[in-house]
């Protein structure tokens, strides 16, 4: 039964996962795009890419807070449909927006602040996609562990990244970032440590009178 619920949510992250990437090159072959097609491809692969990496980070406090031990299997599929979708927005930037032209590129990471913070956060998750097997788990031990922290330090510079781009509206990427610092927040020992509490049903006293054995 635990097997057939684990590849059941495989296969619907998978497919919720490509669809959104199916939509967009649909709508790009058959011209759905705003007339700033290539604006409108960052927009959407950057939002992806954020909403999949918080729903990466929603399996451990759905784990935590409800013992549904198989979401935890979802972690690493999520995350790497996260990172596919950072490369997306990426790949946007440098080859349809600037053509692959290193010094202009190099020059507009450094002069905007907002694309420094997106590039910082590519920058963390690159190792996080690379070591995401079993085999580096094992290799890399309790660094592992570590090293996969700082998810969150990425997941709030794409959240930076979103509202240095907005400028004015910041309410939608604000509304990422509350979402990022809830699930640091359920992470916390304290935190967590009064889910289990709440979790652990309370010993029942023996209250019957112990058997007396006859002399």
């Amino acid at each position: 039964m635990a097997r057939k619920t684990n590849t059941w949510l495989r296969i619907i992250v998978h497919i919720a996962s490509i669809l959104p990437l199916a939509v967009l090159i649909w709508d790009f072959t058959s011209g759905r795009l705003s007339v700033n097609p290539i604006e409108d491809i960052t927009s959407r692969t950057g939002t992806y890419a954020l909403v999949w990496l918080i729903l990466s980070l929603v399996c451990t406090p759905i784990n935590t807070l409800s013992g549904f031990k198989p979401v935890m299997k979802l972690r690493r599929p999520l995350g790497l449909y996260a990172f596919m979708y950072v490369c997306l927005h990426l790949l946007t930037f440098t080859g349809l927006d600037y053509g692959f032209n290193l010094n202009a590129i190099i020059q507009t990471i450094i002069e905007k602040r907002y694309i420094l913070a997106g590039f910082s956060a590519f920058l963390l998750l690159l190792p996080l996609a690379i070591t995401s097997t079993k085999w580096w788990q094992r290799r890399l031990g309790r660094f592992w562990r570590q090293l996969h922290r700082l998810v969150y330090v990425a997941a709030l510079l794409g959240v930076l990244h979103y509202v240095w781009l907005v400028k004015s509206d910041i309410r939608e990427p604000l509304l990422y970032g509350t979402a990022v610092v809830a699930l640091l927040i359920l992470r916390t020992p304290y935190i967590k440590n009064v889910i289990k509490k709440i979790r652990t049903p309370p010993r029942q006293e023996n209250t019957h009178d112990p058997q007396i054995s006859p002399n």
